[in-house]
C-alpha cells in the first residue's frame, strides 16, 4: 500500500487530494446530461471547491502549510475549474472561447510562477486569484446544475458570474505578470 510522509498527511493535504480525486466523479457525472446528474455534478463540484477554502483556513490555523499543500492547493483548483469548463464546452453550457481564456490564463500564471521560482521569487496569490478561484467555483456549480429549479435559472446565473470570474481572472492575470517584470526590473 502506498504510504505518504508524515508531513503529507495532514487534513488540509488530504482535503487537496480529496479534491482532486473528486475531478474524474465529476467529469463522469457530466458526460450524462440530465436533471439527475446535473444536481449530483454540481452538488460533487460544490463539495470539492468548498474544501479550497477549508483546507487553507486549517492549514493557517493550525500551522499546517507544507511544500506540498502550497504545490498541490492550486493545482487541484486548475485542474478541477479546467475539467469543469472542458467538460461543459459539448454542451453547449461553457463557450470554448472562454474556456480557453480561463485555462489559458491558468496555464499562464503557473508557467510565470515556476520562471519567478527561478529568479528566486516567490508570487504569492493575491486576493483577486482568491476572488477569482471562488467565482469560478461559484459560476460553474450553476452552470453545472444547469436546469431551472425552484424557478430559478441556473444556466443564465452561472454564465453571469462567469463574465464576472472572466475579468477578474483576466485582471489578476495581467497583475501577476505585472508584479514579476516589476521586481525584476527593481532587484
Amino acid at each position: 500500500m502506498l504510504q505518504l510522509p508524515d508531513s503529507y498527511r495532514n487534513l488540509p493535504n488530504l482535503l487537496t487530494i480529496l479534491r482532486v480525486l473528486a475531478i474524474p466523479v465529476v467529469m463522469v457525472l457530466l458526460a450524462f446530461p440530465g436533471k439527475l446528474t446535473s444536481i449530483f455534478g454540481a452538488l460533487c463540484f460544490a463539495l470539492a471547491g468548498a474544501t479550497d477554502v477549508l483546507d487553507g483556513f486549517i492549514a493557517r490555523r493550525q500551522r499546517l502549510v507544507s511544500r506540498f499543500g502550497k504545490f498541490m492547493d492550486p493545482l487541484a483548483d486548475k485542474l478541477l475549474v479546467s475539467a469543469a469548463l472542458i467538460m461543459l464546452i459539448p454542451q453547449g453550457r461553457v463557450p470554448a472561447w472562454m474556456a480557453f481564456i480561463i485555462i489559458g490564463r491558468e496555464l499562464a500564471v503557473t508557467g510565470l510562477r515556476a520562471l519567478a521560482s527561478a529568479e528566486g521569487m516567490i508570487l504569492d496569490p493575491d486576493r483577486w486569484g482568491k476572488t477569482k478561484t471562488f467565482l469560478q467555483i461559484a459560476a460553474l456549480t450553476g452552470l453545472i446544475l444547469h436546469y431551472p429549479f425552484f424557478t430559478l435559472d441556473f444556466q443564465r446565473i452561472g454564465m453571469g458570474l462567469l463574465w464576472v470570474a472572466l475579468v477578474i481572472t483576466v485582471t489578476s492575470g495581467v497583475g501577476y505578470f505585472y508584479a514579476f517584470f516589476q521586481r525584476l526590473s527593481n532587484p
